[in-house]
């Protein structure tokens, strides 16, 4: 042990150690260096090799020949599609919160006679409105605005008021009305072949513009039925005044003629006038003085300055769409009244 206690006295390099007379072989230097340990380990797979890369050429091609990317829909599509197939299709789910109407009741009346064309069916059905305890289509609408549609109406007036003035607003609103008022009776003049006259009439007037814009719509009308004729529902006890009832493209319809200074060329820029068509269709139906049913709608927009006419064809599916939105006004006209 004494050349241990040496060795702790005398500090100095493990190499005098290991010279000493009874060490007869000299360890290797590097078996003490504990840096120098190396240990055996198991080399890593490459987890690319298991990689089908005949499957995946195509794209790690397109990733790494572009600077930019070179891809577009397509051929992300194509790409999906390789790796992980067709889309599956679905049906997008029901929007939650569609309401339908509490008591719903048909369009088309299944009890209603049709009875055949007369010899005078060529002359067209004008019944006046009789005034009954029975609300109107356009109060029941009128009633039954959304928040936001009042919103926006009542911006719209606002605005006018403040670049017309009252007064000016006042001036303004009664124009349109007459002017409209003017239009449908010019209209009615022409199908009751009282062209001549009619375009005299309109020729210096107001109506001129609207009578030109709606020229090329008047031709494909034919067989009118009924001429601003009142109408009204004997079920659900509401009433109003048709503008016309007559084929448009050899489809019946009730035509409702509008009158706008700005264009119009949608069906949902004409607003609740849908909802007013097929609540006249249903009047029509189940109105005994009609002899005859509806299935279809015609929402013409004239313009003043004589553009082309925007006419909404409604077939029968769109009819019943805008019914059932109209029985829900209606039922919520009867909870408020």
């Amino acid at each position: 042990m004494q050349f241990l206690q040496i060795l702790s006295r005398k500090p100095g390099s493990l190499e005098v150690l290991f010279q000493i007379p009874f060490c007869q072989k000299q360890f290797p230097y590097t078996c003490l260096s504990t840096s120098a340990c190396v240990y055996s380990k198991k080399k890593k797979g490459n987890g690319y090799e298991q990689v089908d890369q005949e499957k995946y050429k195509n794209l790690v091609h397109s990733v790494t020949s572009y600077k930019t990317s070179a891809q577009t829909p397509e051929t992300i599509l194509e790409e999906d599609n390789l790796l992980y197939g067709p889309p599956a299709k679905h049906t997008p789910p029901v929007k939650a919160g569609t309401k339908t109407p509490k008591n719903w009741f048909p369009l088309i009346n299944p009890s209603k006679r049709i009875i055949p064309a007369s010899s005078d069916s060529n002359i067209p059905m004008k019944i006046g409105l009789r005034r009954m305890k029975m609300p109107s289509v356009t109060r029941i609408l009128q009633q039954t605005l959304s928040p936001q549609q009042i919103f926006y109406l009542e911006r719209w007036k606002q605005k006018m008021i403040e670049e017309l003035g009252k007064e000016g607003f006042e001036e303004y609103t009664k124009n349109l009305f007459l002017q409209g008022e003017l239009f449908h009776s010019a209209l009615e003049s022409i199908f009751l072949l009282e062209e001549t006259a009619a375009r005299d009439q309109g020729r210096d007037d107001v109506v001129a513009g609207y009578l030109s814009s709606v020229e090329h719509v008047l031709e494909d009308i034919s067989e009118v039925k009924a001429l601003e004729s009142g109408v009204h529902h004997e079920t659900l006890q509401y009433l109003g005044l048709v503008d016309c009832v007559a084929k448009y493209r050899n489809q019946l319809c009730v035509i409702d003629w509008k009158t706008s200074e700005k264009p119009k060329p949608f069906l949902q820029n004409t607003y609740d006038n849908p909802l007013q068509v097929a609540a006249y269709i249903g009047a029509i139906n189940h109105d005994a003085n009609y002899d005859f049913q509806v299935r279809c709608g015609l929402i013409v927009v004239a313009y003043k300055d004589g553009s082309p006419a925007h006419p909404h064809f409604m077939d029968p599916d769109l009819c019943s769409h805008y019914w059932n939105k109209w029985l829900l006004r209606l039922e919520e006209y009867m909870d408020k009244n």
